[in-house]
């Protein structure tokens, strides 16, 4: 049967199409997509027609499924591999990957020309992954194994919802236990930072979102108080003005903002430089958690220890075809992740 893709063709332009998918080139992995979560960063890309993208775009990012072929020089990774598709690489020969720094990468690999639309028009995909699709290919480097016991509709939220929130606590920001927290923004991203600060062993875990609905979901993953108190590390998951300069208000002295949120584009934010030196105060940028796939598995193995909750994630799951129903479901706020399960 013909693979199939959600495609951003065009400004606004967005269909499930017929695609071609390639064999995998040297070091590529081609990946049957078992299940894919919907992630505000794909409304963002066709709000933001393509967000930096070349079009036609193929969408999705946050996948999972079995590999079922690999290219020359691949030995790490073998078809029938269970594995989780990450989108924050390391290309090993930049300069920060040079001096052993993979998690900053700035030139995370690709498998670029193995996607085509009917009319061979090379398809980009999202985050060099393209995961709203029956099959993709990507880089060797852009997967990890994990365990076969993991759902692939859990494991896929590994990929970008449970990685960036997760790690944006424990490396990029390294809570320490004991630590007071803040998290604004109680959405698929929010409530993993919330398990990651229950993870890290923090003591006040504090749940901020305008709409009550999250504020009992956060609290069931987690939190320990709702409303605003002064915290050691305040994690922005929205970045807006508003919740950047409510993150910075938070903060006892000595503490930190880490700004994990996608801004519109031109959003700006004021602070007072004297209340942050007087404070003592670090800003910092969570992209992505930092995280690279070999994180993957710990990730997976927490979950399967039930120190991770991926399954109370899942509000709902559905068919490919039924991506754009998801997408308006996220916009509501009604779920916190639809997972699609593309089929052959």
């Amino acid at each position: 049967m013909a693979d199939r893709g959600v495609v951003l063709s065009a400004p606004g332009k967005v269909a499930l199409e017929e695609i071609v998918v390639d064999d995998p080139g040297p070091g590529e992995v081609r990946v049957r997509i078992e299940a894919t979560g919907v992630c505000h960063t794909d409304l963002h890309v066709i709000e933001e027609d393509g967000w930096g993208h070349t079009l036609p775009v193929l969408l999705g990012h946050e996948g999972a499924g079995t590999v079922d072929a690999v290219g020359e020089g691949v030995d790490a990774i073998a078809p029938g591999d269970s594995v989780v598709i990450g989108w924050k690489t390391a290309c090993g020969s930049c300069v920060a990957c040079l001096r052993g720094d993979l998690r900053r990468c700035r030139r995370p690999p690709a498998a670029p020309g193995r996607l085509h639309r009917l009319d061979g028009t090379a398809l980009t995909p999202v985050l060099r992954t393209g995961t709203f699709a029956t099959r993709t290919v990507v880089p060797v480097q852009g997967v990890a194994k994990v365990q076969a016991a993991l759902r692939a509709e859990h494991a896929c939220l590994i990929g970008c919802a449970v990685a960036t929130g997760v790690m944006s606590v424990l490396e990029t920001a390294h809570v320490w236990e004991g630590a007071r927290v803040a998290v604004i923004g109680c959405g698929a991203v929010g409530l993993s930072v919330i398990q990651g600060a229950r993870i890290a062993g923090a003591s006040e875990i504090r749940a901020i979102d305008v709409d009550d609905r999250k504020l009992g979901q956060a609290r069931r993953f987690g939190a320990t108080h709702t409303g605003v108190g002064h915290v050691d590390f305040a994690f922005d998951v929205v970045g807006t003005r508003t919740t950047f300069e409510l993150a910075l208000s938070l903060l006892s002295s000595g503490g930190t903002v880490v700004l994990i949120g996608l801004s519109p584009a031109g959003e700006r934010a004021e602070l007072g430089l004297p209340e942050l030196f007087a404070k003592r105060a670090r800003i910092l940028v969570s992209h992505g958690g930092d995280h690279i796939p070999s994180d993957f598995p710990q990730l997976g193995q927490w979950a399967l220890d039930g120190k991770l909750d991926l399954a109370g994630m899942v509000t709902r799951t559905a068919p490919l075809d039924g991506w754009w129903d998801a997408l308006d479901a996220m916009r509501s706020g009604d779920v916190v992740r639809t997972v699609l399960k593309p089929t052959l």
